[in-house]
């Protein structure tokens, strides 16, 4: 499969977490291939950003994790796009804490917003796929299936969000909806800042991941682009209808070594 063999012509696309990093990437990859998307997250200046000078990205600020946000986020695809095609709760939080360190609030802010929010956003696009025959992608990480220190909550939230995937895939799959799991590695992105660290912290994070992505097989990390491109990949309904609850690491071979 090349670059120029996907095609999302007339298709209609939610994003979550498109304000920045792989979610900004994933809409404007998927506009530059025909797609309507609506372009979800919690800060309409990132979101503005995301959709300058693309007329296929839709952007709609809302919070995931509030009561009415999934069915306002449907509602609005619904309304602006016509439909889904495809969902892609690509939306997390990520806090490192060492065990013993760990606070109530956080871990439910984490568990909320990685694993509760796709769970419900989900079941209200659900009629929407199943009219559609649509594709769901979570997007998850590698880290999910590794022991990284300081990682126990994002960890957990994100391999239960991979179960989520395997369950769907069995539950729904008669109904003509896919799941399928996109698993990325350390990747060059600003979540760390966007999640309350200072620059310094954020900084000093993204280096000490990229020394330990350095000793692995592609040694270096990756660009929220070629996980894009994966996100997309598995997202074509003709070229990837027998990929069904599927994991993909996107993550240099770090999920292997």
């Amino acid at each position: 499969m090349t670059d120029g063999e996907l095609d999302f012509a007339g298709q209609r696309i939610i994003v979550t977490g498109a304000g920045s990093g792989i979610g900004r990437a994933t809409a404007q990859a998927f506009a530059r291939r025909g797609a309507s998307v609506l372009a979800v997250g919690r800060t309409p200046e990132r979101l503005t950003e995301t959709a300058e000078g693309r007329a296929g990205i839709h952007p709609f600020a809302a919070d995931l994790t509030a009561e009415a946000g999934p069915a306002q986020i449907v509602a609005q695809a619904h309304e602006r796009l016509g439909g889904i095609d495809v969902l892609v709760n690509n939306a997390g939080v990520v806090r490192p804490t060492p065990l013993g360190s760990v606070t109530g609030q956080e871990a439910r802010r984490q568990f909320e917003t990685n694993l509760v929010a796709p769970i419900l956003l989900m079941q209200e696009a659900l009629p929407g796929l199943e009219r559609s025959r649509g594709t769901v992608v979570n997007v998850s990480s590698a880290i999910g299936q590794r022991g990284w220190p300081a990682m126990s909550v994002y960890a957990a939230s994100k391999a239960a969000l991979d179960s989520l995937t395997r369950v769907w895939a069995v539950e729904l799959g008669a109904r003509g909806v896919r799941a399928v799991t996109v698993a990325p590695g350390p990747t060059r992105t600003p979540v760390l800042a966007n999640n309350g660290y200072s620059a310094e912290q954020a900084a000093a994070a993204m280096r000490t991941q990229a020394q330990r992505y350095e000793q692995l097989p592609v040694g270096r990390m990756a660009e929220a682009e070629e996980v894009a491109w994966w996100i997309l990949a598995v997202s074509d309904r003709r070229r990837a209808a027998q990929v069904n609850g599927a994991w993909l690491p996107v993550d240099g071979g770090g999920s292997v070594s």
